[in-house]
């Protein structure tokens, strides 16, 4: 727990953990009102498609200021705007939801927030710990990460049963159940995120250089990745494996439809892979592999996409868990691994710019992600599109161990080398 000595580091951390367990929450409140309202799989795709609209539309100018701005000030920016959007759907629901085009148009503007911050979180972790301490933060910050998005959905699925205005007077707090009450847990959690990023102390080196915005320089991260196949090939494998094998957008047809249970099935339907992801980071952190990163890497999509297949096949809940519990395990090596890689092998002068195209190619694993998952599931039914993006995240594997030798070699996690195989690339 090295990470840990830093204070600042122990805040960031901390405050993630109101962020995401906030998020997360909501997240399940939204999915279910979403199909409870429509009972369209495509409908459910579009709230991924409508949270990754706004990382496509801003990727260059979210990189650029968080290499030019300070990047805790972003992150409290994002966090204040995210706070408001949970405000709305708070709102939305007190006056009764019989449309799901306000939703995604609060949506949109998370993901506005969200593609602002994820450039500047990342490229900010550097800077909370030494060098030589830096894999074990990237280790316990998926911890952290993954621990969140545990309770985040088994907390949202608990309050989504509840009803707290049964215990106040008047009618007025009659919106205070279901959804609404997790969307006043995550205002809370937004608060929490807000008061302790605001208390981190840092001593910023001029985020990096004050360069004029220009087309030149907001591409630079582009033209640096597209140098490296290590770094195109990492974040790249990421992109495929995730969108096509991801089934978490579809999880609130299976809880309802498939395996016959309600929000709180559907809240440990998505905190399954989290749980696998946190013991397996645990896991690491005591136990830290020292070689073969690239091999671990291809190996671990592999065993993300059998696992799909698995769920996708299952009409048990707990085979369900299980499947989704090991292919957070194999998600959750696979990040450590991109994460060191993309941080490491990138300059800090360019890290906040590498991290929002790193950040586009997340998004539209997940985000995105959701859209396929929905437009498949429309056509071929929700089982049939899990089962086959399963398959497709191991044909991906196969061939992106192909096509990216160097990423196949890529040994030990030390800035030292694979700085070294950025230098190679160029």
């Amino acid at each position: 727990m090295e990470a840990f000595a830093s204070r600042n580091f122990m805040l960031f951390q901390l405050a993630r953990v109101g962020a995401v367990v906030g998020s997360a929450a909501q997240s399940v409140a939204v999915a279910w009102q979403v199909y409870a309202v429509t009972h369209r799989a495509i409908d459910l795709g579009f709230t991924g498609l409508a949270q990754f609209l706004p990382g496509l539309i801003f990727l260059l100018p979210a990189g650029h200021a968080a290499d030019r701005f300070d990047r805790r000030k972003i992150i409290l920016l994002c966090y204040a705007v995210q706070a408001l959007c949970t405000v709305a759907l708070l709102e939305l629901t007190r006056r009764g939801l019989h449309s799901v085009l306000p939703i995604y148009g609060v949506l949109f503007f998370w993901g506005l927030a969200r593609s602002f911050s994820g450039p500047s979180n990342a490229a900010l972790i550097p800077k909370l710990v030494p060098e030589k301490d830096f894999v074990n933060a990237v280790t316990w910050g998926a911890t952290v990460f993954q621990s969140s998005t545990i309770l985040g959905p088994a907390v949202g699925g608990v309050l989504f049963s509840l009803s707290l205005h049964r215990l106040l007077p008047g009618s007025s707090f009659d919106f205070l159940e279901g959804a609404g009450i997790v969307y006043l847990f995550n205002l809370l959690m937004l608060g929490w995120a807000l008061v302790l990023i605001g208390r981190m102390r840092l001593r910023i080196e001029a985020p990096t250089q004050r360069r004029e915005l220009s087309l030149g320089v907001v591409l630079a991260g582009f033209r640096y990745m597209g140098r490296s196949p290590l770094l195109l090939g990492a974040a790249s494998l990421d992109l495929f494996a995730v969108l096509l094998g991801g089934a978490v957008a579809l999880t609130p047809i299976f809880a309802s439809e498939i395996l016959h249970t309600g929000p709180r099935g559907l809240g440990l339907l998505r905190s399954a892979p989290a749980a696998g992801a946190v013991v397996m980071s645990l896991v690491m952190a005591r136990f830290p592999f020292r070689r073969k990163a690239g091999i671990r890497l291809f190996v671990c999509v592999a065993i993300f996409g059998a696992a799909t297949v698995v769920f996708g096949l299952s009409h048990s809940l707990v085979l369900s868990l299980a499947a989704l519990f090991v292919a957070g395990m194999a998600d959750s090596i696979s990040v450590v691994i991109r994460g060191s890689i993309l941080q490491l092998a990138t300059p800090d002068e360019m890290r906040g710019r590498v991290s929002a195209v790193n950040s586009l190619f997340i998004g539209a694993s997940n985000e995105l992600g959701e859209f396929e998952s929905g437009l498949t599931a429309q056509w071929w039914g929700a089982v049939r599109a899990t089962v086959y993006g399963g398959i497709g995240a191991m044909v991906v594997a196969g061939s992106w161990a192909t096509l990216f030798p160097v990423l196949r070699k890529a040994d030990r996690l030390t800035a030292e080398e694979l700085k070294g195989f950025v230098r190679k690339d160029a």
